[in-house]
């Protein structure tokens, strides 16, 4: 009777300090645009810049100069690099996160970015992926060319994630869809290079932005 009631309340135990079945893990924090609307996966955004340039009118009113994200051949006709172009609209993009069926974009989470336009350069999508290390800049750049799901070894260079930063978000490289691989972890930021080309780089100075849809 005594081993019967120890028995019981060792499972008692256990039971109690295990997580109901099928109960749900705290999901990440939704990502939003400029209207505080969910970004979803089967949307167009523009990645809008949060950059203390602004000009001003009259009655001191100010408004923002406008930067947004476009495409340069930098160097190399193929694949274009990633940068920020002043006084320009952009050119909207759509995020995949690792798991498709999910439709709402989370922070924290991998995810795929690609340019909703058609590709300018043939054999090379407008996924953006890390390009590998140039060691003439001692910069990791971000280009296009990668490729929207299939998490692994060979496509780790295309994930990437989104932050909370501040009132705004960051654009982050530090894939997990491959737990044991090392790799390069850091913001992303801009660098500019010798001809005033603004290219989006992994760096420690992270580039603050906004979502605003298409």
């Amino acid at each position: 009777m005594k081993n019967t009631m120890l028995a019981f309340i060792l499972l008692f135990a256990f039971l109690s300090s295990q997580p109901l079945f099928g109960a749900a893990e705290a999901s990440n924090d939704q990502v939003v645009d400029t209207l505080g609307k969910k970004l979803r996966a089967d949307a167009n955004y523009y990645i809008l810049p949060v950059l203390p340039i602004y000009k001003c009118g009259p009655y001191d009113k100010c408004r923002s100069s406008g930067s947004s994200l476009g495409l340069a051949n930098i160097g190399k006709t193929c694949p274009f690099d990633v940068v920020l172009v002043d006084k320009y609209q952009g050119l909207p993009l759509t995020f995949t996160p690792v798991n498709p069926k999910k439709g709402v974009i989370r922070v924290s989470t991998d995810l795929n970015i690609k340019f909703a336009s058609r590709p300018t350069c043939l054999h090379h999508s407008m996924v953006w992926k890390l390009d590998s290390f140039n060691v003439s800049k001692r910069q990791w750049f971000v280009i296009t060319g990668g490729v929207v799901g299939n998490p692994g070894w060979e496509t780790i260079d295309n994930w990437f994630k989104i932050e909370k930063y501040g009132d705004a978000y960051k654009l982050v490289f530090c894939p997990s869809v491959v737990q044991s691989f090392k790799h390069v972890c850091k913001d992303v930021g801009i660098f500019v290079d010798e001809n005033g080309n603004k290219r989006l780089a992994l760096s420690d100075v992270p580039l603050k932005v906004k979502f605003q849809q298409a």
